[in-house]
């Protein structure tokens, strides 16, 4: 029994069992085989094509002027959207204001000719672009700060005393013809002095305007001005206790009958003759 399993152990041919070994588990029937799928590529454009740019990159690379310059094409061509600005935009501070003036003035003082008078006809051609340009500046802001537009009162007074002090450092010129433009100038600002005295006198603001200093500050620049801004002055006189809190009718009657009181002196045109004015070179 033993002798015939050992012959039949000796019967089996090597061979056939390394053929066996060497079958791929993949190749056996009992497996079916599996197609992996490879991950596509993606084909990638190499091509650089030329675009314009957003606009929020637009707008970052434009300066105050050209940003102004585009805004102002655009309200031209459309004025809905002019008037939308105008509802949307802020307020103009007077700080921000009276910087655009300064502007203005500061190209009116670079057009002038290096060294020579500067007051005489040669002059006055090289700069009367400039002066122009600031002379309608100050006709355009003024009525901005004027009631009903502006309903603050020291609001107006601080824009008024600083334009005020702008108009003071106009050229002045040899001849007269062309002194038209300061002149027109003062007299603008003087009606916008009195229209904002006359409001504030109704609002009871006589004795703001006092407390204020603003009758000393209106003075000096009628002094200045060569009397050319009485008509304010005039109308402070008229105002500045009429309604005004804290004063009794007693103290408002003696008042009128001194004729040493500022009242009388702003109506007489006499009030603030002995104060000194200094007028800075231009």
């Amino acid at each position: 029994m033993s002798a015939r399993k050992r012959k039949a152990d000796d019967d089996l041919d090597p061979r056939s069992l390394d053929e066996d070994m060497s079958v791929s588990p993949l190749s056996s029937p009992a497996i079916s085989s599996r197609h992996i799928a490879r991950p596509s590529k993606k084909i990638r454009n190499n091509e650089v094509i030329g675009r314009p740019l957003a606009l929020p990159r637009l707008l970052e690379t434009l300066d105050a002027d050209s940003l102004r310059n585009v805004l102002q094409t655009i309200c031209e061509r459309h004025p809905e959207i002019g008037q939308e600005v105008v509802t949307s935009a802020p307020r103009p501070s007077v700080a921000s204001t009276i910087g655009v003036l300064e502007q203005y003035q500061e190209r009116l003082r670079q057009a002038f000719p290096f060294g020579g008078n500067t007051g005489n006809d040669y002059a006055y051609n090289r700069v009367r672009v400039q002066l122009a340009q600031l002379i309608d500046a100050i006709t355009d802001f003024v009525p901005h700060y004027l009631p009903p537009n502006e309903t603050q009162v020291t609001t107006s007074l601080d824009f008024l005393d600083s334009v005020t002090n702008i108009v003071h450092q106009l050229p002045d010129w040899e001849s007269s013809s062309h002194n038209h433009h300061k002149d027109n100038a003062y007299d603008e600002i003087s009606r916008a002095w009195a229209r904002v005295i006359s409001e504030a006198s109704k609002r009871g603001g006589g004795i703001q305007l006092h407390n204020g200093e603003w009758d000393q500050k209106l003075q000096k620049h009628n002094a200045m001005s060569g009397g050319q801004m009485q008509a304010a002055v005039n109308a402070l006189g008229s105002n500045l206790y009429c309604g005004g809190a804290g004063g009794s009718s007693n103290s408002n009657m003696n008042s009128n009958n001194d004729p040493n009181s500022i009242r009388n002196q702003l109506f007489s045109g006499t009030y603030g003759t002995n104060l000194p004015v200094r007028v800075g070179p231009w």
